[in-house]
């Protein structure tokens, strides 16, 4: 017996309050990092502060991350349609790729330029130090919008506007940088400055990198990991009814986890206590999982991909079989009852029997001599119940 597969969906939950939740801390994070850009770009070129003007860039790249997120969370909220009935997260995955991208970029370019301005031997000035007050306004203000656009993006099960919010927090490790630095710098160590301008630009790469790998392994269906697999196997390996899993395939979409599961139970039970032990097995697995988006299961009377020779589809229908008993049998009672077991590629019969209505040529020996010349058959099983 293996039964179709449910696909079970987890509730919606209110795409618009998570797009205008998304919207609004996005909005005000780039505001934010508009004035901090400003400010800091500025507040370097006129006080001497490579580490500062770098910092400043690093506030513009989050401006048009900001952007990339507000563009991209209005598309991929939208709900399951006929050409995506899984939703459309994977926009949202394709947005944090391009992310990362623009910050690998921007990173590079700026640490090329500062390591060739350090080796260039050229005079240096010493930062002012308005630059250490710009730089500690924007440590506190960055480290308040990451927490704010984290906050929200773990409610919302957005790895984008988290991804976003990490964002943030790297022009707050990279001010903390420019303070260190300019310190140093005012102390005599000018080259102080220059260098913490590419530690900064390697900040960038470093985050970009992340962001841009983990997106790449999402959209070539990059599963759960071994130790979540594992824990998800043991799950439905002690669900009461559960004889064993041979198959769980896991992917990712955005937040979202999708599962395929092969359950194997025993042959002999009906269809609807089948499905009620995937319905436990399901149960169990949300519970230890919330984000898992659709679980859809495989009911199996026997580990087919076990045996070298699983059963095939061509072996014969219940009609068929029904019609080979007929014509050598004749006329089955009107009451019979068929049930069919495909097992190890042959077909093993149970037939029911009313006994107000006798049939006393229809017993194992006779049946089984009929179609024991059948390659597909399997054995035979006469009952005679009471109605």
């Amino acid at each position: 017996m293996e039964q179709p597969s449910p696909t079970h969906h987890r509730p919606q939950p209110d795409l618009e309050k998570e797009k205008h939740a998304a919207s609004r801390v996005t909005l005000i994070g780039m505001f934010l990092d508009a004035f901090l850009g400003v400010m800091k770009v500025i507040g370097g070129t006129l006080f001497h502060s490579q580490a500062l003007v770098v910092d400043g860039i690093h506030s513009f790249t989050d401006v048009v991350s900001d952007w990339v997120v507000l563009a991209v969370m209005r598309l991929s909220r939208k709900g399951p349609d006929a050409d995506h009935p899984y939703g459309h997260q994977r926009i949202e995955t394709l947005g944090t790729l391009l992310l990362g991208s623009i910050l690998i970029a921007v990173g590079a370019a700026l640490a090329w330029e500062n390591i060739l301005r350090l080796l260039s031997g050229e005079d240096l000035a010493v930062p002012g130090w308005p630059v250490l007050v710009a730089a500690a306004i924007s440590v506190g203000s960055k480290e308040w919008i990451y927490r704010y656009t984290r906050h929200v993006g773990i409610r919302i099960r957005s790895d984008l506007l988290i991804a976003n919010a990490w964002h943030s927090r790297t022009d707050a490790f990279s001010s903390v940088v420019v303070l260190l630095s300019t310190i140093g710098a005012m102390l005599g160590f000018v080259w102080l400055d220059v260098v913490a301008a590419v530690v900064i630009a390697g900040i960038i790469i470093h985050i970009g990198w992340k962001f841009t790998w983990d997106s790449v392994k999402e959209l070539v269906d990059t599963g759960l990991s071994e130790e979540d697999t594992r824990m998800l196997m043991n799950i439905a390996m002690e669900t009461d009814g559960v004889r064993n899993v041979h198959e769980l395939r896991s992917r990712r979409m955005g937040h979202d986890i999708l599962l395929d599961v092969h359950l194997v139970v025993r042959p002999e039970i009906s269809v609807s206590e089948g499905h009620q032990i995937g319905m436990k097995v399901v149960a169990g697995m949300r519970e230890a999982l919330g984000n898992i988006l659709d679980i859809n299961f495989h009911i199996d009377a026997e580990n087919d991909e076990k045996y070298p020779h699983p059963t095939e589809p061509d072996l014969p229908s219940r009609e068929q079989v029904r019609e080979y008993l007929q014509n050598a049998l004749g006329e089955l009672p009107h009451h019979s009852k068929l049930r069919l077991h495909y097992l190890k590629n042959r077909v093993h019969l149970e037939l029911f029997l009313d006994e107000d209505h006798p049939a006393p040529e229809l017993n194992n020996e006779t049946v089984r001599q009929v179609l024991a010349d059948y390659p597909w058959f399997g054995s035979v099983r006469v009952w005679v119940a009471a109605t």
